[in-house]
């Protein structure tokens, strides 16, 4: 259990943001428990959960440095809402599917794939799975239960409704998360996929990252209602609230909608209350129509900075580690990308490859047209090169 969220880092933290009324938070932004808490994650769990965000933090910087630069062509940074992405992946388990959002692809390095195989993506290049034809920071990950994810806002909502009823008609005890930003809440898919999962017993829990922003548009002129929770329990589906920058909090509330879900008792919905630290994606510039004070407030309650707190008060991290930790992922992210950017562009044939599970005479003739003609003349890419 938690209590609604009025402590602050150190004791105080001046203009620090409030939480909603009724909000659960267990850790607090100076890394101590609520009076009467106790960690909900045994601590070689936290500690992982911990390294997790730490690596997810080292690659949103560098990414973002490289899309700067013009190495790539867009990326979505997952800064300061860590806890929700993690903090709810923990409490799954490994064959529970994942539906995301924008900012949940790190789901899918927690769960095993390759940094190379992820970098590859960004870039579209040869080595890239799906060889270019996805747009950046949209990784496939079906062999580790993630579905790619989609721009259309919302629209994975039903798709995490349908994942989930299908695991419960062929008898299987999986669950389902599905992910969305505050934005998704305001359009007809979120509402027509809970309907759905409340009427059918989904056993899908749908993790909402209010970080009170779509795109541009603040929730306060999305939404008359109190909270994004409220949304779910007009439709019958039990709904928490919780701090979305406490790992604990977020960890808590979806193991236990899990549960719910998996022994049978249907969906459920968490609001994580968090913030967009930084753009909505690298086309976007927040300092156009937010006040970018708001955003420094939220600084003091970083959900890595509280985890880090609470990991070193109970003698399991200090300075050393935590410098080898940043080091080694700081590393591994230069050496891989090296590597990832090397690679060149899938070749031109690639184009009719997967269209069928063996090419038809038809495709194997515009093929050959094709690469004709490209040897003959050269391709637009080449002289973009």
């Amino acid at each position: 259990m938690g209590a609604p969220a009025e402590a602050a880092a150190g004791g105080e933290v001046r203009n620090e943001p409030r939480l909603p009324e009724g909000a659960v938070r267990l850790l607090q932004p100076d890394g101590t428990l609520v009076p009467g808490g106790a960690a909900p994650m045994p601590s070689d769990l936290a500690l992982d959960v911990y390294a997790a965000m730490r690596r997810q933090r080292a690659l949103d910087e560098r990414m973002l440095l490289l899309q700067r630069q013009g190495r790539i062509g867009f990326y979505g940074a997952a800064q300061g809402e860590e806890a929700a992405v993690f903090g709810s992946a923990a409490a799954a388990r490994p064959t529970d599917w994942v539906v995301p959002a924008l900012r949940q692809a790190g789901i899918l390095l927690y769960r095993g794939l390759p940094l190379y195989e992820y970098l590859c993506q960004l870039l579209g290049n040869a080595d890239d799975p799906t060889k270019g034809r996805q747009m950046p920071c949209h990784p496939e990950g079906s062999r580790f239960r993630y579905l790619t994810m989609s721009s259309c806002i919302a629209t994975q909502v039903p798709h995490a409704t349908g994942l989930a009823l299908a695991a419960k008609k062929s008898g299987k005890d999986d669950v389902v998360l599905g992910y969305t930003g505050d934005g998704a809440t305001s359009e007809g898919d979120f509402h027509a996929g809970l309907v759905m999962a409340a009427a059918l017993s989904a056993p899908v829990v749908f993790v909402v990252q209010n970080n009170q922003w779509s795109i541009s548009v603040p929730v306060s002129r999305q939404s008359r209602a109190r909270t994004l929770a409220d949304r779910a329990r007009a439709t019958g589906i039990p709904a928490a609230l919780v701090d979305g920058n406490d790992v604990f909090a977020v960890y808590a509330a979806t193991r236990v909608a899990v549960e719910r879900a998996r022994a049978g008792g249907g969906p459920s919905l968490i609001e994580a209350y968090t913030y967009r630290m930084g753009a909505h994606t690298t086309s976007d510039d927040p300092s156009r129509y937010r006040d970018e004070s708001v955003t420094e407030s939220w600084r003091p309650l970083d959900p890595i900075l509280r985890l880090g707190r609470w990991l070193t008060g109970a003698g399991l991290w200090d300075d050393g580690r935590e410098r080898a930790l940043v080091e080694s992922f700081t590393a591994e992210v230069k050496e891989t990308w090296s590597r990832a950017e090397a690679v060149p562009r899938p070749g031109i044939g690639s184009l009719f490859d997967d269209v069928f599970a063996a090419p038809t005479p038809e495709l194997e003739e515009q093929r050959a047209t094709l690469t004709a003609h490209v040897e003959r003349f050269g391709s637009a890419s080449d002289e973009a090169s």
